[in-house]
């Protein structure tokens, strides 16, 4: 067959494109199959202790027991399906006795208030020394993280000081081995030299603390109209340490002029944000978490704020965001209720899809009316993953579904499955 370019001109095409394919592979790897917490709990520095995740567990519990203590009360409070009531309310109960909070923050912010140094100075002392407690014990959540304050011009000191006790008293007690899945969550970021201050002072701890280089993670809170418009930014300048992005509803409304009543999680505003946030973050590997809901489930509101916890929460997973913030052990049972009936019912679509991949073996096919081709064959089984790691389904359950083995998705990638299935 003829061509008209020479070998040296198809070199030369190719040593144009080379390095920027490989830059852009490197910043935009794919979504990871690692495993994403559906939720974070923030709670205030000054209550934390090493047992926290256990007693919100145990209130959560408290909660369902008297407010909605058999599966059609406890759908009927959230809006939930109830034909699925049965196996929800089941599977919430086993979770919140086994592993109630998934991602905790010890928050030196908006849910520490405005305390003196001096008591600021005491708290990350305390946290510190119950962090290490709870690293010994083995009862911390399996995420885990401390929220400082801003770094404006006001803040930045204070914030950094508690930064530099807490780390400092961790390690003095406990040695160079951080809680699993730590980072240092930083709030109202409103221009990339902020986080690029943040990871020199990460660089800066773990040098003099013997931390692992890279081990102190960050999280950027997006709570302003900058902070979204400067997101991709932001995330460079952290240097590879950033791990997620939050999503700050309340701030954020306000900064737009939205006037208090109408500042919530469903807001138009809030829609334009999270889209903004995928669009700069998409493929880099970086998980986005929505915000909370402030309507706090204390009699005689516990039904109504459910039932809107439940919506703010089912609005996030359809946006494509699987965490968010819960701010009350009440709000536990609805976090979990809304998303393992989330999982539970795409269950049939995406089973029908993901074995249909396999058995073509990712060559692109329609199923159901969906174009389906091997690109999104890794977030498929994300899918599966996502619902096996918070509890909505189990790995046995899976195995029938998806067509796959234990092991295939325990290997949590689609393209080493397909090698694997191309090998035998």
């Amino acid at each position: 067959m003829q061509t008209s370019l020479t070998p040296e001109a198809r070199e030369r095409i190719g040593k144009c494109l080379k390095a920027a394919n490989v830059e852009f592979e490197a910043k935009y790897p794919g979504e990871s199959s690692a495993r994403q917490p559906v939720h974070t709990v923030y709670g205030g520095a000054h209550l934390f202790r090493s047992g926290t995740a256990r007693k919100l567990g145990d209130l959560a519990l408290r909660s369902i027991e008297e407010h909605a203590p058999e599966p059609a009360a406890f759908a009927s409070a959230m809006g939930l399906d109830r034909t699925l009531a049965e196996h929800v309310h089941e599977r919430v109960l086993a979770k919140l006795r086994s592993e109630p909070v998934e991602d905790y923050r010890i928050d030196f912010e908006d849910g520490y208030g405005h305390r003196s140094g001096a008591e600021e100075d005491r708290d990350a002392e305390r946290t510190a020394l119950e962090t290490a407690e709870g690293l010994a014990v083995g009862s911390l959540a399996p995420f885990l993280g401390i929220r400082i304050k801003a770094l404006t011009e006001e803040l930045r000191d204070r914030a950094i000081r508690t930064l530099d006790i807490f780390l400092t008293t961790f390690a003095a007690r406990s040695g160079t081995m951080l809680p699993p899945n730590f980072v240092v969550t930083l709030p109202k970021v409103t221009i990339p030299e902020q986080v690029s201050a943040l990871a020199g002072a990460l660089d800066a701890f773990e040098q003099h603390l013997g931390f692992a280089s890279g081990s102190l993670g960050l999280q950027i809170m997006v709570e302003t109209p900058r902070g979204v418009s400067r997101l991709s930014e932001m995330a460079e300048s952290s240097r590879g340490r950033c791990r997620g992005v939050d999503f700050g509803a309340y701030d954020y409304t306000a900064a737009c002029g939205v006037a208090s009543p109408y500042q919530h999680l469903l807001h138009p505003a809030c829609d334009y944000a999270r889209n903004a946030m995928q669009v700069a973050l998409s493929g880099t590997g970086i998980r986005l978490s929505d915000g909370g809901t402030n309507l706090m489930p204390v009699p005689p509101h516990v039904h109504s704020a459910w039932k809107l916890h439940y919506t703010h929460i089912r609005h996030s997973l359809m946006s494509g965001f699987y965490s968010g913030w819960d701010l009350h052990p009440a709000q536990l049972p609805v976090r979990y209720a809304a998303v393992y009936a989330f999982f539970l019912e795409g269950l049939e679509e995406a089973s029908q899809r993901l074995r249909g991949f396999m058995e073509k073996a990712a060559r692109a096919t329609v199923t159901g009316g969906i174009f389906d081709d091997a690109a999104t064959g890794q977030g498929l089984l994300n899918f599966f993953l996502r619902g096996i790691a918070c509890g909505a389904l189990s790995e046995a359950e899976a195995e029938p579904l998806t067509g796959l083995t234990m092991v295939e998705l325990r290997s949590a990638s689609f393209a080493k499955i397909l090698d694997g299935r191309r090998n035998q």
